[in-house]
């Protein structure tokens, strides 16, 4: 079963935010990144004896990739085992464990590997582990998150088609396999370790056996979990300048604030909204603000008044996504118009902010959205939408939503929901009855708009949680599903995106910037939303 975090989360250059009037805006002034797009920070200077970081998610439940479908496994994971291909810092996707891929037909991939690639035991990677380790996604018996996934089902067959080659075999023509196999889906690990291990692969007691550049060395349940440089990683361009990476799992947003205050925490991700304002004015690190693929937005389940577009789009239309980003966000997050947030893509921009600056503006309009309820008919019950009870941002979020629904005559009912039974709205259809939205910081695995689309739209996808059809629109994703033109791509996957806004099955809010705080004695990490894929950890070194 697929799980998405639901927590709070960020796209820019180190922060300013001083002055957060409301400058004259240009019809288009909400497409673009909330504080600009910086990608990287400065480089180490040296190499750093530890490091000590927080996951503020809280502890990873599984290191197995088959089970790493979340922001606490990916953060880690991601400097242990490595795929197939990489996604990198600019989101462009290049060869990872595969040194080339070919494409020779419309269904078939083949991956060519590297050679003296080592696990950490040392033995040397071979065919066979990438073939066993593809092929476990494919195995109901291993439960794999990403068995759900639109993309495991067209996979036809998995097979050593040489020494060092191995070659995938579609059902039908799929261009977003390649890069999905950025993600755990194309992870590589030992297959002898995994067999010996059993069902105790990736848990504290047993651990993992993977390439990257660092190496587990201890998880203390319930604390820490603790990572050596692997001295003879294959990557020279990436050795971990870090001897040592410390994991802590500090969720309360206070306690995270004075731990980086203080020092006690070297670094996170995914700084708490609360603490932006002292952040950004710490005397012992930096704040920054990197370009992002996430966007926070209400979901819509399909059950009561909800249900009608009509008042969804009308709400839309009446909540003030530009203050929320200013106040609630800190100036942190910019106003969406889509659920394909600017910048999230990695090919035919042009197509894709045309359709953008063509959707609905985010400014406000009332009356419009009165008309729209007239239309609908008031609904005589509360529109309940569900929040994770542990995030303050979402209620604050959801203030400024109840109160825009006040004003057009709907009666917004949030209703928080302890964390530990939110995961549950992602996956289970019983977990959402009785409520007409539910909250969420979602993001996009890659910077493929496609894959993002269809897991949402296509008849029983996993995260269709209305149950949208539209049989043009299925038509459409099969056409652009197959079709390597990247040009051509971004134009029937614009056509898409448009035909599913105009009836609003997720509200989309604001796309947040990827909020990355360091303390001043370390620096490297990569500011862009890539922390869940790519070995960040390995640039974090030291300032001086």
């Amino acid at each position: 079963m697929r799980r998405r975090a639901f927590a709070a989360v960020a796209v820019a250059s180190v922060v300013s935010l001083a002055g957060c009037g409301s400058p004259a805006q240009s019809p288009n002034a909400d497409r673009g990144s909330a504080a600009g797009t910086r990608i990287d920070t400065p480089a180490a200077e040296a190499d750093a004896d530890r490091v000590t970081w927080n996951v503020p998610y809280g502890e990873p439940t599984s290191l197995d990739p088959l089970k790493s479908y979340n922001y606490p496994e990916n953060e880690v994971l991601s400097n242990l085992c490595e795929s197939l291909m990489r996604i990198n810092p600019d989101f462009s996707i290049t060869p990872g464990l595969a040194e080339s891929v070919d494409h020779p037909t419309p269904t078939t991939w083949t991956y060519n590997l590297r050679k003296g690639v080592r696990f950490w035991d040392g033995q040397e990677m071979t065919a066979d582990d990438v073939v066993f380790s593809l092929k476990r996604h494919l195995d109901p018996a291993e439960g794999s998150f990403w068995a759900a996934d639109m993309l495991t089902g067209n996979i036809a067959s998995v097979e050593k088609t040489g020494d060092l080659q191995v070659t995938v075999t579609l059902k039908t023509p799929d261009v977003v396999i390649n890069d999905y196999l950025a993600t755990p889906l194309g992870a590589v690990t030992q297959a002898a370790f995994t067999q010996q291990a059993g069902a105790g692969f990736g848990t504290p007691d047993k651990g993992v056996m993977c390439t990257g550049p660092f190496q587990l060395t201890s998880w203390e349940k319930g604390s820490r979990i603790k990572l050596s440089r692997n001295d003879a990683y294959w990557d020279r361009t990436l050795k971990a300048k870090a001897k040592e990476f410390d994991f802590r799992f500090i969720t309360d947003p206070a306690t995270l604030t004075n731990a980086l205050k203080t020092g006690e925490i070297d670094g996170t991700y995914d700084v708490p909204t609360d603490a932006v304002d002292q952040l950004s004015n710490a005397t012992n690190g930096t704040l920054y603000l990197g370009r992002s693929l996430q966007m926070v937005a209400v979901i819509g389940t399909g059950e009561g008044p909800f249900a009608d577009p009509r008042l969804r789009t009308a709400l839309l239309m009446a909540t003030d996504r530009e203050a929320i980003g200013k106040t609630v966000f800190a100036g942190t997050a910019a106003p969406l118009r889509s659920v394909i947030p600017p910048g999230s893509y990695s090919y035919g921009s042009a197509a894709y902010e045309e359709a953008y600056d063509k959707l609905p503006p985010t400014t406000v309009d009332i009356e419009g959205a009165k008309k729209l309820v007239e239309e609908a008919g008031r609904p005589s019950g509360p529109i309940t939408i569900a929040y994770p009870s542990e995030r303050r941002v979402y209620e604050d979020l959801l203030a400024e939503v109840q109160s825009a629904g006040k004003k057009i005559g709907l009666d917004i009912q949030p209703k928080g929901v302890p964390s530990a039974r939110y995961g549950a709205f992602f996956s289970d259809a019983e977990a959402r009855k009785g409520y007409s939205g539910f909250m969420t910081t979602n993001y996009f695995d890659v910077a493929e708009p496609l894959a993002f689309l269809r897991n949402r739209i296509d008849p029983g996808a996993p995260e269709n949680y209305d149950n949208f059809s539209d049989p043009e629109v299925t038509a459409l994703l099969g056409q652009a599903s197959a079709e390597s033109d990247d040009a051509k791509r971004a134009e029937l996957t614009a056509r898409i995106e448009t035909k599913y806004m105009a009836t609003t099955p997720w509200l989309p809010i604001v796309a947040p910037s990827t909020r990355l705080f360091m303390n001043s004695r370390i620096t490297g990490a990569p500011a862009s939303f890539v922390y869940l894929y790519y070995p960040w950890a390995a640039s974090v070194g030291s300032a001086k």
